[in-house]
């Protein structure tokens, strides 16, 4: 892996000989083996497709030759407050490019770091959260990458496996790609001729309270990139699992440890690794404002998963053709990665 990164800053290093504007990316490599080049990356809470992008990032700048480059890891825990602190250290501190993974902690940066690189990454509308003007950039001095999921295929798969008629959905009001996903839902609700039942929280220590005032309701319930429910995931997970009824989640990551009938969404590592190239691409030269923001399509970067006990437990059958989809299943309480 370490031999791969040289041999891509050197290629690059050549390229960048035609073009005055860039930096030499090995000098730029050099410069972070000495320990003088300084990345912020800060999430806004804790919870295992944030940590998985985090690792993600550092890996990436690793591969690309940026061996030591000092980064300085930072959690918001999910508090507003918290994240504008954490923004103004950045500041102080003279970092050459600051990461905000979620969308809460990106504004944050961006509002405070305004001659500094901002990166962001796991933010669902940074037009709409007003990170960005355009997606094609251009201006600025912020780009990243946007973890917007397919809502609507996600709605007409739960629909067809569990028979959803009344949906719930659980959100954060104060989180904007939390306000953005709501509207796709309501769409893709009216499309499918579901009834949803939607419930605002205010952080995670209301999530469980919401998960059992929901349940009797609804027949089933989505959960898309939402951090602050995915902070206390097992609550909601415990209450919906009693009632038998079943849980559709947008993050992958996080199904992993079981509780959710599927989950289908793009691998948040991955996406760790398509930030911290942008990082790199900026440490080597290149300006924000010319990167466009990056969105994960290709196949290869999504996982899908099922789990079978949970299936059992709601009296769900799971068609074939969609189980040999599956890159994961659970079973038995086990974890097995199919492909």
């Amino acid at each position: 892996m370490k031999s791969f990164g040289i041999a891509l800053v050197c290629a690059l290093a050549a390229l960048g000989c035609a073009r005055e504007t860039e930096k030499d990316p090995a000098g730029a490599a050099e410069e972070a083996a000495a320990g003088r080049i300084k990345i912020g990356i800060a999430k806004l809470v804790q919870h295992e497709a944030l940590d998985a992008c985090e690792q993600g990032i550092q890996d990436a700048l690793i591969i690309r030759g940026f061996n030591g480059v000092s980064v300085d890891l930072q959690n918001a825990g999910g508090d507003v407050n918290t994240a504008a602190q954490i923004a103004g250290k950045f500041k102080n501190d003279g970092v050459d490019v600051a990461v905000g993974i979620a969308t809460t902690m990106a504004v944050a940066l961006a509002e405070v770091l305004r001659d500094t690189p901002v990166v962001f990454s796991a933010v669902t509308d940074p037009v709409g959260a007003r990170l960005v003007s355009s997606l094609d950039g251009g201006e600025g001095n912020v780009t990243g990458l946007s973890d917007a999921i397919p809502t609507a295929e996600h709605l007409r798969l739960f629909q067809e496996i569990a028979g959803i008629k009344t949906l719930g959905y659980i959100y954060t009001g104060s989180e904007d790609n939390s306000i953005s996903s709501l509207a796709l839902v309501e769409e893709a609700c009216r499309d499918y001729g579901i009834t949803l039942v939607s419930q605002a929280i205010n952080g995670s220590a209301e999530l469980r309270a919401a998960a059992q005032d929901l349940v009797s309701r609804v027949d089933g319930v989505y959960l898309t990139t939402d951090n602050t429910v995915f902070a206390a995931l097992p609550a909601l997970v415990e209450v919906f699992r009693e009632a038998k009824k079943p849980v559709f989640s947008a993050d992958v990551t996080g199904a992993m440890n079981g509780g959710c009938l599927a989950a289908s969404g793009f691998n948040y590592y991955k996406a760790g690794i398509a930030t911290g190239n942008i990082v790199a691409d900026i440490l080597e030269g290149k300006r924000p404002g010319d990167i466009p923001v990056k969105f994960l399509t290709d196949p290869a970067e999504t996982d899908l998963l099922f789990d079978l006990d949970e299936a059992a437990n709601c009296g769900i059958v799971i068609p074939e053709r969609y189980l040999d989809e599956a890159n994961y299943l659970i079973k038995d309480g086990e974890l097995i990665q199919m492909r």
